[in-house]
This record gives structure tokens, C-alpha cells and sequence, in this order.
């Protein structure tokens, strides 16, 4: 069996960048406007629309949850590792999770970032809300000016080895664990209600739930994908992930 504690699982949860369209700056205003209308239609209503969909885009909303995990074997027995950075004040939980994959790192230099959809949202995302919070990219992270090979050694993308070449195809995660037999954990919200559930039920909690459990899933199913036969337990840490 190849190695497996250097692969770091992750999976982000994202809402709108404020409750309401209203409470955009004019110009932002403007802005979502001309987006709602170029991917949704030109019949779409903005207002309704922002509450629904601008969390998908960096510009218009934020991350409010990182879940991070790890695969380690002690005693014969395998764990996946879960730490999450989640909160109301985005540019604290980001350079939490800097320091953080910036330690693991340190510890294994072939870090390689696992997650579903991942090169095309999670990592593009995080990078951006860094960038507009004024933050710099940990070294592990910034793939500016990478050749695309040299990407693809540092990132296994669930949705795309699935994909087997055929780039016109989206399979949720949820279907792709589904069709592989993997119990999904998730039995509660879906990534369609993180916005709602944020902003008027004010249930973070429930959300960093959601966001390990795709994060557990999206373990579970890569590691099928790589053929690889490996049972292992969920453990939710409080502390630094990767520190075995």
C-alpha cells in the first residue's frame, strides 16, 4: 500500500457575502446584477437569485466553514483525522487553516490536497477570499504560474479522476458515493441549505458537521477510486490535524 498520511482531505462551505442584496454597495450591486444575468439568465431576479447562488462566487460571498483531514495508523487501526476553522470573522479562520496546512507541510513536503470539485472550486475559492482579505498564499498552496502536471502532483480531484477524461460531466459527491456503494454520512442538510441555515437559523454548528461529514465521504470515496481497501475511523480533533 503507497503512503497515505500526506494526503489532506478538504471541503469548504460558503454563504453569501451579507444576508441580504440590499446590503451590497451600490456598485456591488451593479456587479451581481450583471453576473446574475450572464449565468442565470436575463429574466433572473438578482434579489432572489444573490440569496440563492452568490455564495458559488468568491466576489460575492465567503467562506464560513474548512474541514481538513488526515489519515493516520496507530496500532493497526486507521483514523481520519478531522479538524475544522470555522466562524463569522473569515480572515481569522483562513489564517488559522494557513497555519495549520502550513504545519503539515512542514511535516510532510508531498502534501497533497484531496476533495471533490476541487480544482475547479474549493482551492480557486480559498485563494481568492485570501487575496480579497489582503492575506498571502502558504506555499503549499500557490499553484500561480504551475504547469499543469505539476498541479495534478499535488492535487487529486475526486470528481475529475471520475471523470476518466470526459471534462463535460459534474457528478455531485453525494451521487459518487451513492453508485460506489459508500454509506454517506450526511443525513441532514445539503450544500443548497448552508446559505439559509447561516444566515437566518444562525446554526454554524450544524454546518461544520455538514462540511466534516463530506469531508469523511470524499475520503472514503477517493480511496475506492484508488482501489485501495481501507477501513478507518472518523475522530474530530481540537487539536493541530496532521500532528502524529
Amino acid at each position: 500500500m503507497e503512503p497515505l498520511n500526506h494526503y489532506l482531505f478538504i471541503d469548504i462551505e460558503t454563504v453569501s457575502g451579507v444576508a441580504e442584496y440590499t446590503q451590497l454597495s451600490p456598485g456591488m450591486q451593479g456587479e451581481w446584477r450583471r453576473k446574475a444575468m450572464t449565468k442565470f439568465g436575463e429574466d433572473a431576479d438578482s434579489e432572489t437569485i444573490f440569496g440563492e447562488r452568490s455564495g458559488i462566487f468568491a466576489e460575492f460571498g465567503k467562506i464560513v466553514c474548512i474541514s481538513i483531514g488526515c489519515l493516520h495508523q496507530q496500532e493497526g487501526s486507521w483514523k481520519l483525522l478531522l479538524r475544522s476553522f470555522s466562524g463569522d470573522n473569515e480572515k481569522q479562520l483562513l489564517e488559522e487553516y494557513c497555519t495549520s496546512i502550513s504545519r503539515f507541510h512542514g511535516k510532510h513536503s508531498d502534501l497533497t490536497f484531496v476533495g471533490h470539485n476541487l480544482i475547479e472550486f474549493d482551492l480557486p475559492y480559498i485563494s481568492r477570499r485570501m487575496i480579497i482579505n489582503g492575506m498571502s498564499l502558504p506555499n503549499c498552496m500557490n499553484f500561480q504560474g504551475r504547469k499543469p502536471w505539476e498541479v495534478k502532483d499535488r492535487v487529486k480531484d475526486t470528481m475529475q479522476i471520475w471523470s476518466f477524461g470526459d471534462y463535460k460531466s459534474f457528478t455531485r459527491l453525494s451521487l459518487l458515493a451513492e453508485v460506489l456503494g459508500i454509506p454517506s454520512p450526511k443525513n441532514d442538510i445539503s450544500g443548497e441549505d448552508v446559505t439559509r441555515v447561516y444566515w437566518q437559523e444562525h446554526d454554524l454548528p450544524r454546518i461544520v458537521t455538514y462540511c466534516q461529514k463530506d469531508v469523511e465521504t470524499t475520503a472514503r470515496v477517493f480511496l475506492r477510486l484508488m482501489c485501495c481497501e481501507l477501513d478507518f475511523t472518523a475522530e474530530i480533533l481540537q487539536d493541530q490535524v496532521g500532528a502524529a
